[in-house]
């Protein structure tokens, strides 16, 4: 019996390891630093947990720099009308969230002002933010 317990208790672990590798808004992101980027995508990935949009970004100085923006889960934003096929390598857009806290050139998408002009929201995690 003890055994069978044990077995049990590895399974449960086993299944419960990618909800915990998840993870939360405040543990990355600084709802206190929001972003608003210019810039050309580079590569969309259409992938669970989040969606991850790439742009090349220029800088003050004219620099073209490499950022990565999260967006929500594909199916959440499937539903809002999205699609793997929304946003295409060399579309311009502008992208409006939150900065990691890491430093690094990644943000929290709240939401993308597309090629057309229409702004769409991206299906933020931050909870804290999104009336803003």
């Amino acid at each position: 019996m003890t055994s069978k317990l044990a077995l049990f208790a590895a399974a449960a672990g086993l299944a419960a390891a990618p909800a915990l590798a998840h993870h939360a808004f405040a543990a990355e992101f600084d709802s206190n630093q929001a972003v608003k980027i210019d810039g050309t995508v580079t590569k969309l990935e259409w992938t669970n947990p989040h969606i991850w949009i790439y742009l090349d970004v220029k800088d003050d100085g004219g620099a073209v720099v490499k950022w990565q923006c999260e967006g929500g889960p594909p199916n959440t934003l499937t539903r809002n009308g999205w699609s793997k096929d929304t946003l295409k390598p060399g579309d311009v857009i502008s992208v409006e969230g939150w900065l990691a806290k890491d430093g690094s050139k990644t943000c929290n998408a709240r939401s993308v002002k597309l090629p057309g002009g229409k702004s769409v929201f991206l299906g933020s995690s931050n909870a804290a933010g999104a009336g803003k």
